[in-house]
């Protein structure tokens, strides 16, 4: 028996290891079982982004909800990520279910639920889907027929993509970005958010638009080691002005500058706070994961706007989207929410506003960013995931919790924060954080400084103190 757990975002597993047809089937046994404990008759919406085995994954799970008289709406295609979320809105329905691994590696698959709100489903919803799974899959999948489940009209094909793109053409003024001085430029990462750009704006540049399963061997995860023909297709065309860059499932943004310079997310968390409440003059609070960087404290007190910080994984802000009028929601991983849409990541979306941004201002996204660096200062940030014997792992982890670390290299601790993970601070601008992973023997390591020289040596210091042997 598989031991199945929803991690942050998600159960993920390696395809025909974990990630079998069996062991979906047993997730959506779960799904039913605690749908069915919610509701008389639930509708769960159902779709598959662009990985292997999307749509056997997808059928798998419409099969076996469907066998408990559920009615699915099963989406046409691949899908993103915010298509589903949408969708569950659009039918009114109670859950949302996608085959997604969103940025992991191509071996990876996933399984992803979302609420009827829109956006992920809540940590205590989740933990009770959990109790719901078989120890093996009671169903034989051959003996349910998914023709015959349309024919009943218990399932039942949805364009989810076209139902995007509409509501995307009501929400911005896409004409007149085709129509704007402004070049622009997109990179689907061969993920799911594909069609929808070259249907939207046909005459950009595209890259990377092409379906793909194995990713071309680069883990669909907007970060700029996995950019580089990007970076240079910007650089050497000379004439674009933004790119836009999103994950496997679509609901991770990064952003380039004309000179093909990498935009990270917590630049563009900051951007789109600064636009929002600057120029379109909105409010609200913001709302941030634990490892972003201290900037957006330094904006939100300049705009008198209130800030929670939260602990990571983007179904905690999901949360408080669904209590307070929030601004904008966003992580250091590049998945963020903005007020006016659903309570959820949509790169896409994200870039959308950015690109209006510029359309509505005339201003380029070097002059936005000098306008936040006026308010904020400059600053850079760096990570990196270092793979450790479990022993090593713990150790550090045990070293953290006893406070060890009082320096790091020059850098002397001045405080430190626990909200998940271990968050040292040198001074108000540069900090060291250790968070192990809950699911695998690796520990994230974050740096943030004035420019990426020292961001990167603040991390290098970080590696040799934990390193170093008791």
């Amino acid at each position: 028996m598989t031991q199945i757990k929803f991690g942050t975002d998600g159960w993920r597993a390696v395809i025909a290891k974990e990630f079998t047809t069996d062991n979906v089937a047993r997730v959506a046994k779960a799904t039913a079982r605690w749908a069915l404990s919610q509701q008389a008759d639930p509708v769960i919406v159902v779709g598959h982004d662009c990985r292997f085995g999307g749509e056997l994954f997808a059928e798998v799970t419409a099969k076996v909800l469907a066998s408990h008289n559920i009615k699915v709406y099963l989406a046409s295609g691949f899908v993103s990520t915010p298509m589903i979320s949408l969708g569950v809105l659009h039918h009114k329905a109670f859950l949302g279910v996608v085959i997604t691994a969103s940025h992991n590696p191509p071996e990876y698959n996933g399984y992803k639920l979302k609420g009827h709100f829109g956006g992920p489903l809540l940590e205590e919803d989740i933990r009770e889907v959990e109790t719901y799974i078989p120890d093996t899959n009671p169903h034989d999948l051959d003996e349910i027929s998914l023709e015959a489940l349309v024919e009943k009209g218990l399932v039942e094909y949805t364009d989810l993509e076209t139902m995007y793109c509409n509501y995307l053409e009501e929400k911005f003024d896409l004409k007149a970005m085709r129509e704007s001085k402004w070049n622009f430029a997109f990179d689907a990462m061969y993920g799911s958010g594909q069609n929808v750009m070259r249907r939207l704006f046909p005459d950009i540049t595209l890259l990377h638009c092409e379906r793909q399963p194995l990713f071309d061997g680069i883990p669909p995860e907007p970060l700029l080691k996995n950019l580089q023909e990007f970076a240079e297709v910007i650089r050497l065309a000379e004439d674009i002005d933004c790119g836009l860059a999103i994950d496997g499932d679509a609901d991770r943004t990064a952003l380039f500058d004309n000179k093909g310079n990498y935009i990270d997310s917590h630049h563009v968390i900051l951007l789109l706070i600064h636009y929002l409440h600057h120029y379109k003059n909105l409010s609200g609070k913001v709302a941030t994961g634990f490892s972003s960087t201290v900037k957006i404290n330094r904006l939100c007190d300049h705009y008198s706007l209130p800030l929670e910080i939260v602990k990571i994984g983007f179904k905690h802000i999901a949360g408080l989207m669904l209590e307070e009028d929030i601004l904008v929601g966003g992580e250091e991983s590049g998945g963020i929410a903005v007020t006016g849409h659903i309570p959820e990541r949509d790169g896409i979306y994200n870039g959308l506003v950015m690109w209006e941004a510029m359309v509505k201002t005339g201003k380029s996204l070097r002059e936005f960013i000098d306008e936040v660096y006026a308010i904020t200062g400059s600053f850079a940030f760096e990570r990196s995931d270092l793979r450790l014997e479990e022993a090593d792992k713990d150790r550090i982890v045990a070293n953290c919790e006893t406070k060890v670390y009082s320096e790091f290299g020059p850098w002397k601790v001045l405080h430190e924060e626990n909200l998940d993970g271990f968050k040292y601070y040198f001074s108000d601008s540069q900090w060291f954080m250790i968070r192990p992973s809950g699911t695998e023997p690796v520990l994230r390591t974050y740096a943030e400084g004035h420019n990426r020289e020292e961001a990167l040596a603040i991390l290098q210091a970080g590696y040799d103190t934990i390193m170093q042997k008791d």
